[in-house]
């Protein structure tokens, strides 16, 4: 097993990672400036307090705990703020991705698995998205992660550094066995608020637009549990360490379900009505956004165990219900 550096290893996708990888025996470091993650996240594990741009911090940790590989979360995420504030986006998510790739080239660390996003596609051409559509970015965010993409690649032919990148739809629900869960400040993500109404933290839910091109007219995301993504970093590590060369994999389920039918999903769960009303579209809001995770499936042998939306919510429902303030 290797010595693994998690970078964002304290946030919501990287904490669920990094007990996947310590779980297949890998010694894992994490390196995250807690500006978004939580320290309670990865109790046990070395933690590393700095940014992406900590050139000397980066390559003292590189160094010193001689990290023979990396998987990289370290970013931001929140998409309408990325529509507000683009330089925060391409300077932390961009730039500092690449102040991370030059820190391990002269470390000499050339394995990478990479944190993407399906946003990097944008409006997508057809239904499920697959690895080789278009990439057209709708906001900074995804811009940021595509031109990191892009990155890896030069660095692939160049410094021999390779990357697998993994861009993943909506991550969602918590660890099946109750150990960490989900918890931003402030919260932005679907599911967890629909269940903060449900725990009367909240009145009401709002949906963005109802005027969309789908069944309901809300929004339609591909939900992908958060433990089954993990393993799909392991896997792409492991992919890695067998020699495997720089590729991308798209990590969903396969399947859409539409705003209001996670509500209602959620109030079947919960046995919560969880009032909800509209609001106008938020910028950047693809319509649609479902992946073919089959090049993933049939190439490292990934298989979601929590595909279902009611198992993904339950779990979710199970880690706020017994954390009503997450980490706090």
């Amino acid at each position: 097993m290797s010595r693994v550096l998690v970078t964002g290893g304290a946030g919501y996708i990287g904490s669920h990672t990094v007990l996947a990888l310590a779980e297949q025996g890998h010694d894992v470091v994490v390196y995250d400036s807690l500006e978004e993650g939580h320290a309670e996240s990865v109790k046990g594990f070395p933690l590393i307090q700095g940014n992406l741009h900590d050139t000397e911090k980066l390559a003292a940790v590189l160094r010193d705990h001689r990290i023979e590989s990396v998987v990289h979360f370290a970013a931001y995420l929140k998409v309408p703020e990325s529509m507000e504030k683009p330089a925060k986006y391409f300077y932390n998510n961009t730039a500092g991705t690449l102040n991370l790739m030059e820190q391990m080239v002269l470390a000499g660390v050339k394995k990478m698995v990479f944190s993407s996003t399906c946003a990097v596609y944008g409006e997508p051409e057809r239904i499920p998205l697959t690895e080789d559509q278009p990439k057209n970015p709708t906001s900074p965010y995804g811009l940021s992660k595509w031109m990191s993409e892009q990155m890896m690649d030069w660095y692939s032919r160049i410094h021999g550094l390779q990357s697998i990148r993994l861009r993943y739809f909506n991550a969602a629900g918590a660890d099946p066995r109750g150990r960490i869960g989900e918890d931003h400040r402030p919260e932005i993500h679907l599911i967890p608020l629909v269940l903060q109404v449900a725990l009367g933290q909240r009145a009401e839910i709002f949906m963005y637009g109802d005027d969309y091109d789908t069944p309901d007219g809300t929004c339609v995301r591909d939900y992908i549990h958060v433990t089954d993504l993990a393993q799909g970093h392991l896997l792409a590590l492991q992919g890695l360490e067998r020699g495997m060369e720089t590729t991308a994999y798209n990590a969903g389920n396969g399947a859409g379900f539409s705003v209001k039918e996670v509500i209602e999903a959620a109030r079947d769960v919960t046995g919560h009505p969880i009032p909800a009303s509209i609001r106008g579209r938020r910028p950047g809001d693809p319509a649609r956004l479902i992946g073919s995770a089959e090049k993933l499936k049939s190439e490292l042998g990934w298989k979601p165990e929590f595909a279902g939306l009611k198992t993904i919510i339950q779990t979710a429902w199970d880690w706020h219900r017994t954390h009503p303030h997450g980490y706090n």
